[in-house]
């Protein structure tokens, strides 16, 4: 059986997880009565610890805002969480675990656990190994970060100042909708009231991001990541191509990804519209600053395909084909 102390601990843990416990679910996770609960929440106020007593229908007990406790009570499972959380951040970029930070977070959380289970985990870190080299990643500011977020939670409008690709700032108006990861970058999509069009942000190049008054109604069904990657997709660039590709929608997946390319079904015969997963022709969408990366990525699909435009593209393809018959027939 539990010791109180142990159950106390337990409560603690419980409470600085965040929100408000029951008085009924406390009881149930600590296996004791009600009273005996009210009474470990006594202890713990004994310790100084801020327990307040939220009343009404759903109330119960919670930590007060802003607290932070001073102990830090991991077990092996969560202490490893922990650490591989911040080597993977430093990784990729996630804001909190920029160099510094995430090296002093480490050290911290390192000096406060016990020397057993510390020695076991500098030994994972140090034979972990990842296949791809750090790179300088896209980091947003913490206070950008944070102020869009709680504008997505409270649908609340947000003036940002914004600098574009070709360097020009501006500072506008946005209905953020989601936040959104991708491939190292952070970005915040969301509606330009001004000019009623969906728009896609880096928060790298966000300077600064404050909450306006009033609020909005984001669209039902809504797929924050889903616009991000139909908004990268149909992004402006140099070139514009179109192709048709006899395959199905996996196998042009494979090599065209939803941030790269749109992929549209054509109207199949009838005979392939009974069969949902037959390989037909399909119109593939996509634009680029430079089309040179594309014909080996055509040739790597092994599929049949068209060229609708540009006529660029086609001669790059039967550039590509007449270096491979000359290398293959080489001795």
């Amino acid at each position: 059986m539990a010791r109180p102390t142990s159950r106390v601990l337990t409560l603690l843990e419980l409470l600085q997880s965040g929100g408000i416990r029951t008085t009924t679910e406390l009881a149930d996770r600590l296996g004791v009565d009600v009273r005996t609960v009210r009474r470990y929440v006594d202890h713990l106020v004994d310790l100084d610890i801020p327990v307040e007593a939220v009343r009404g229908r759903y109330g119960g007990y919670r930590l007060a805002p802003g607290y932070r406790l001073p102990p830090l009570m991991l077990n092996d499972d969560e202490a490893l969480a922990v650490l591989l959380g911040l080597v993977a951040g430093r990784r990729t970029g996630l804001p909190a675990a920029t160099e510094t930070a995430g090296e002093t977070a480490t050290a911290k959380i390192r000096r406060a656990l016990p020397e057993r289970l510390a020695r076991r985990l500098d030994a994972l870190l140090e034979s972990l190994a990842f296949t791809a080299a750090p790179g300088e990643m896209a980091t947003p500011e913490t206070g950008v970060l944070l102020a869009i977020a709680d504008a997505v939670r409270h649908r609340r409008p947000v003036s940002i100042r914004y600098t574009a690709r070709d360097s020009r700032r501006s500072e506008r108006t946005l209905h953020p909708y989601g936040i959104v990861t991708h491939e190292g970058r952070w970005y915040v999509t969301g509606t330009d009231p001004a000019i009623g069009q969906d728009r896609t942000f880096r928060l790298d190049r966000i300077a600064d991001a404050r909450a306006l008054p009033g609020s909005f109604e984001p669209p039902a069904g809504l797929d924050p990541a889903q616009r991000l990657l139909s908004g990268l997709a149909k992004a402006a660039y140099r070139h514009e191509v179109t192709l048709r590709i006899h395959g199905t929608v996996e196998q042009i997946r494979t090599r065209l990804p939803a941030s790269v390319a749109s992929v549209e079904e054509l109207v199949p015969a009838e005979a392939e519209a009974a069969d949902p997963h037959a390989e037909r022709w399909l119109r593939v969408e996509l634009r680029a600053e430079r089309l040179d990366w594309l014909p080996p990525v055509l040739a790597s699909l092994d599929r049949p395909f068209v060229i609708e435009r540009p006529d660029e593209l086609r001669g790059l393809v039967i550039a590509l084909a007449d270096r491979l018959k000359a290398s293959a027939r080489h001795v």
